[in-house]
């Protein structure tokens, strides 16, 4: 039977209060996805393939570049997921898959930026998925400018790519646990950025 919301999360910090929640909720399933984009892919694609949901949400942490304007502890969507470091190093610099010429979609044609459809929170920001998290001020700073990103992650886009594919609404929701820079764990918040990020989107769910 096809289930109205499929909720994403990467590991089970991300899901504690998702899944107290989770039996009284109708039509609606949790994938744990794990991290990085590949275990992100797969997740999501054997979700949609069972459950066939109608709408799929990403929820989670993040980190926040330095000029993004976000605090630790703020909750923000994603109005584009992009693929931060999918594409090519050159002598001139880093060639995006536009540059290089080859769409991860073909139809609509999209290279790095993946539109979202879903916004869980009031405030709306580029979201950026790597590999790598960046762990220096120098790298950060230079992924913001290059990307016009406010938000670091392992996931969304993965997840963005694959509901485009399936052609299901997708959006995504962060808390944020720091501030990308030189990395410093001490600074961290990761349990309470987690818990942020789930109360803001189940206060969405609610209200839909």
């Amino acid at each position: 039977m096809a289930v109205e919301l499929l909720l994403c999360v990467a590991t089970d910090l991300e899901a504690g209060i998702l899944r107290e929640w989770l039996p009284h909720a109708a039509n609606t399933r949790m994938v744990r996805m794990g991290v990085g984009p590949v275990n992100a892919a797969h997740a999501v694609t054997v979700a949609i393939l069972q459950d066939k949901p109608a709408a799929i949400v990403v929820c989670g942490v993040g980190g926040a570049y330095p000029s993004s304007g976000l605090r630790v502890g703020d909750v923000v969507s994603a109005d584009v997921e992009c693929y931060g470091d999918l594409g090519a190093d050159s002598p001139a610099g880093f060639l995006d898959m536009k540059a290089l010429g080859f769409p991860v979609i073909e139809s609509p044609t999209l290279y790095n930026d993946l539109p979202m459809q879903l916004f869980p929170t009031g405030r709306h920001m580029k979201f950026v998925t790597v590999s790598t998290c960046t762990g220096t001020d120098a790298a950060a700073r230079a992924i913001e400018e290059r990307t016009a990103g406010a938000v670091e992650n392992m996931e969304g886009a993965a997840v963005a790519h694959i509901a485009h594919l399936h052609g299901i609404p997708v959006g995504e929701v962060r808390g944020i646990s720091n501030i990308v820079s030189d990395r410093d764990t001490r600074t961290w918040r990761l349990k309470d950025a987690a818990v942020a990020a789930q109360e803001a989107l189940l206060a969405w769910i609610v209200q839909r």
